[in-house]
Formats: structure tokens, sequence, C-alpha cells
């Protein structure tokens, strides 16, 4: 299991807000952060995310096809981000 995804189960974060925080990181990844956040995950979690949402982009495109959802709108997003 990838560990962001496996990070998230042991917080009790449901399959269905797995799912919304995947799809609003292939959509907006800085407005999936307030999304993360809002999960209620203790800080010392949250912050061990965040890094490895930030450090390892790789690991967001194997969550991203482990859930089924379309990696080709996080590259769009990157695209956006880009100067």
């Amino acid at each position: 299991m990838n560990p962001i995804i496996a990070l998230l189960k042991e917080q009790n974060v449901n399959d269905k807000q797995i799912k919304e925080v995947f799809e609003a990181l292939t959509e907006n990844p800085i407005m999936a952060m307030n999304t993360v956040q809002q999960l209620g995950i203790p800080q010392d979690k949250l912050q061990a995310l965040m890094m490895l949402l930030m450090q390892n982009p790789d690991l967001i495109k194997e969550a991203v096809d482990e859930l089924g959802l379309d990696f080709s709108k996080v590259e769009q997003a990157k695209k956006t981000l880009q100067p």
C-alpha cells in the first residue's frame, strides 16, 4: 500500500475522504493542503504527511494510480504552478 494512503488510514481517514484528498491533489495541489488539514490529523502526523506529499511526487502518482484517478490532471496542475 502507498505510504501516503497508509498514513491516512492509520489516522482513521475513510476511503471516501482519501479519494477526495487525491482528487483535490490532482485538481489543485495548493488547495489540497487545506483539504488535508481539515481531516483532523494530529500535528505531528500531519507534518509527516505534508513532507511526504511535498518531497515525493512519485508517491502521489502511485496513490492516484492505486485509487484509479486521472494523473494527467496532476501534470496539468504542475504546469500551471510553474513560472
